[in-house]
């Protein structure tokens, strides 16, 4: 039985364990209905309605749901992957030699024995500034031994 002095649901900042059986009823149907809506759209229930499928070339395919966890977690690594390729491009400054037209450059071999105390990705870190054109050089893999004298 409910009375006027009953506690309101946790979510108005009642302490959890002052819950009117209102309240939990309500909260329990605001989430039944939540996770119905959801399940409408998971490819993997059981539901009749085919979910929305996203095609080729639409703005969201391929991409987590605006404000998921899956979301923040691919710009938190897109951040830490910026700063590693910066860090690469300030170590390739610091210990490379000027060239004629006022870059940096350096040996593999240099710059492998110098950055692997920083990361142990130094090659992947290279393919994505290269991607980004932030540095040059030949080949589509730089192996160690085999390129420590390509230049970077």
């Amino acid at each position: 039985m409910e009375t006027k002095d009953a506690a309101k649901p946790c979510e108005d900042g009642a302490d959890p364990g002052d819950v009117s059986v209102k309240g939990l009823t309500q909260s329990w149907l605001k989430w039944s209905s939540d996770h119905q809506e959801y399940q409408k759209h998971n490819p993997f229930s059981n539901n009749e309605a085919p979910a929305v499928q996203l095609q080729k070339g639409q703005q969201s395919y391929g991409r987590p749901p605006e404000g998921s966890k899956t979301e923040q977690r691919g710009q938190d690594a897109h951040s830490h992957v910026s700063r590693e390729v910066q860090e690469l491009c300030q170590v390739i400054r610091e210990i490379g030699e000027s060239q004629e037209d006022g870059r940096a450059a350096v040996q593999f071999g240099t710059l492998f024995e110098h950055y692997v105390s920083i990361s142990n990705k130094v090659v992947g870190v290279l393919l994505r500034a290269r991607r980004q054109g932030l540095v040059h050089f030949e080949g589509e893999m730089l192996w160690q031994g085999r390129d420590d004298q390509v230049l970077i």
